[in-house]
């Protein structure tokens, strides 16, 4: 066996699990279901595995029996795996594959695409316990991983900015991915079942269109496509023929200097004449490769410009649709009802503000009317109470207040027994009070000893 035993699966030292796997299956699945199932999962996962590990993408009875050959004994249910797989939808016979693309893909003569006539049909395969050990099958989940990596390399290549590219050049481009020209035609056959790629054939010549940024599906390859190709491969071959030619002019530069050293100078001289012929065959060609880059700029700025006026073509469709209902006059009469609203609304502010101006103006005036009241209703302001007197007390024409003793101004040490009996001295009458029996203020005060 090529690969590591142990690469293939962790149970591949197991005799007693390996001799149960290599066993052929049992006719009938029902007999036991979760012997059937499992030996049918490991050799599933195992086909693909190996595959990725080899970075194929079909697969035939042939080299399964190979790749899985265990002390010299190869699996015997191989077949029955790949009956199964098929009827799974995780194979499918290359040349079906092929077919259910492109027809055009047959006539090209690459690899494993030589179908060979279809002698039987794919029924015919599932319900027969014989697999050719040739045919090829492709492994579907392989081949879509294949056709993303193949996708990814493009759009990060030198050639992402070409939307058309050679067979040749991209069988270059995707060596590291593809490991065979087989391998590549499987990944494009996916590719252009995903509508993200075309193949055609021009004079003669394989040529690959893939879809660009910002399209959902690749557009069919029309004359521009062919045209700018055509300027492409044409700047890439006069390209390749300056630089020769500079080559060749450097090499007949050292060639005269060498003749010059041996003393040849005649042959020295038709050395540079020769120079000068190639140097001057080199400036037609560069000048005819300028010509051709600034064709193809302009193609670019045009593509660039078309794209721009796609983008005002869906804008101004879009604008229109959007101003379908509007009408100049519908907005001025619509600005005019707003204006109506707008100043009605104001008048009813107003009427609202100057009503609760005319409430509070008429608080006001309730507020200063009823302070006057108060005002009015007090017996005595305290501004029209007399003023204290400081220099004692003047004379009073009152005969009650002058009958009264003078206020002392010295110290009355008075007992509370004498204060008593003044008191009681004094008679409450209508007209006031009147003292009925007055003695002299100076013994009324008189300090008691």
């Amino acid at each position: 066996m090529s690969n590591s035993e142990t690469s293939l699966s962790p149970e591949w030292d197991d005799d007693e699990r390996m001799n149960f796997m290599f066993s052929d299956f049992k006719e009938n699945r029902d007999v036991n279901t979760t012997d059937w199932d499992s030996k049918m999962d490991f050799w599933t996962a195992l086909t693909v595995e190996s595959c990725r590990d080899r970075g194929a993408v079909c697969v035939n009875l042939q080299d399964l029996n190979k790749t899985f050959r265990r002390r010299e004994k190869s699996p015997l249910g191989l077949a029955t795996v790949l009956q199964a797989m098929a009827r799974g939808g995780k194979i499918q016979r290359e040349s079906e594959f092929a077919a259910n693309v492109d027809c055009g893909w047959l006539s090209w003569g690459v690899g494993l695409l030589l179908v060979k006539p279809l002698k039987w049909t794919f029924s015919t395969f599932l319900g027969s316990s014989r697999v050719p050990l040739e045919e090829s099958f492709v492994i579907i989940e392989l081949v879509k991983e294949k056709a993303a990596e193949l996708l990814g390399v493009y759009r990060s290549s030198e050639f992402s900015s070409c939307s058309v590219v050679s067979f040749q050049e991209l069988c270059n481009l995707s060596s590291d991915v593809c490991a065979d020209e087989s391998t590549l035609c499987m990944a494009l056959l996916q590719l252009q079942r995903d509508k993200q790629v075309l193949v055609s054939l021009h004079e003669g010549e394989k040529i690959v269109k893939f879809c660009q940024p910002g399209q959902e599906r690749v557009s069919p390859v029309n004359d521009v496509d062919v045209g700018i190709y055509q300027l492409q491969r044409s700047e890439k071959l006069l390209g390749e023929r300056v630089l020769k030619l500079g080559v060749e002019a450097d090499g007949c530069k050292e060639e005269a200097r060498i003749l010059l050293r041996e003393g040849k100078k005649s042959q020295a001289l038709r050395c540079l004449r020769g120079r000068k012929k190639v140097e001057k065959r080199a400036d037609n060609l560069f000048a005819k490769l300028e010509s051709i880059r600034g064709i193809l700029d302009r193609i670019a700025q045009s593509q660039t410009d078309k794209m721009v006026m796609q983008a005002y073509q869906a804008g101004v469709s879009a604008l229109r649709l959007s101003l379908k209902d509007v009408t100049v006059e519908r907005a001025e009469s619509l600005v005019d009802q707003i204006q109506e609203l707008c100043d009605t609304q104001d008048e009813v502010n107003q009427t609202i503000s100057s009503g609760v101006t005319s409430a509070d103006e008429d608080m006001d005036e309730l507020e200063e009317e009823l302070k006057s009241l108060l005002d009015e209703s007090k017996p005595d302001s305290i501004s029209d109470l007399p003023a204290v007197p400081t220099n004692g007390l003047r004379p009073s024409a009152d005969p009650i207040l002058s009958s009264l003793p003078a206020v002392p101004h010295g110290c009355l040490n008075i007992t509370s027994e004498q204060l008593e009996e003044e008191l009681n001295k004094l008679t409450l009458t209508d007209s006031g009070f009147q003292q009925k029996k007055v003695t002299s203020p100076a013994k009324r005060l008189e300090p008691a000893q």
